[in-house]
């Protein structure tokens, strides 16, 4: 049984979060703070954390520094009503890459949590993995989550030579060069993820995101990883 702790200082937000995750099968756990979410990762062992963004007191930001501080890699799904790109960037160099915007479905939350769970399952089964185009991808995101960006760019490199073109890895390239500050970089990656499939949305709000920090200097979306 996986363990799920949920972060959130609203009620009724963990109380929606427990009954979509607990009909299937997760044990799931709740803390409405972030200090108390800290004593809980400091004394359990969860495989995934679920993270309000905005929260009195300690905030989602600051608690996931304290995390990886602390040395705690839990993965975590940063869930916000209030994205913006600095707070996208930052939880992303903190190895936080997936999101999801209040309000959500139930639905949506138990696919990006089974994705993440089982992403990081592979990892603990301590076993070769399979050498194709979907565990390169898969363990890209898994490093990236660790911070071992140079891992997670060879994996991604390995997937293109399964799918040369693959917009979903070129995207993740382009995010990986924005997080290193080398933006000439996330342009070209990101305009090869749109040639190859011109509806990506993902590669297109990525580089309508940083025509905007071009020309205006501010923008308010989140950095887009793709599903």
């Amino acid at each position: 049984m996986k363990r799920i702790l949920i972060i959130d200082d609203e009620p009724n937000a963990r109380l929606n979060f427990r009954l979509a995750l607990e009909v299937e099968g997760y044990q799931v756990t709740e803390a409405p703070s972030g200090a108390a979410a800290m004593k809980k990762l400091s004394a359990e062992q969860f495989d995934l954390a679920l993270l309000d963004l905005r929260m009195p007191g300690v905030g989602g930001l600051e608690l996931l520094e304290q995390m990886r501080a602390g040395g705690i890699f839990t993965p975590v799904i940063i869930i916000t009503a209030f994205g913006s790109v600095p707070d996208a960037v930052h939880a992303m160099k903190l190895g936080a890459i997936d999101f999801l915007e209040k309000p959500l479905r139930p639905v949506d939350l138990r696919r990006l949590v089974a994705e993440v769970v089982g992403r990081h399952q592979v990892e603990r089964r301590e076993r070769p993995e399979q050498d194709d185009f979907e565990t390169h991808l898969q363990a890209a995101k898994r490093h990236i989550n660790l911070r071992h960006f140079a891992l997670a760019e060879k994996h991604l490199q390995r997937a293109l030579e399964f799918k040369t073109h693959s917009p979903d890895a070129l995207n993740l390239l382009g995010v990986l060069a924005e997080l290193r500050g080398d933006y000439r970089n996330a342009r070209k990656y990101y305009g090869q993820a749109i040639r190859a499939q011109h509806d990506h949305e993902a590669a297109q709000q990525n580089m309508r995101r940083l025509f905007e920090l071009d020309h205006f200097g501010v923008t308010d979306e989140p950095l887009n990883l793709g599903d």
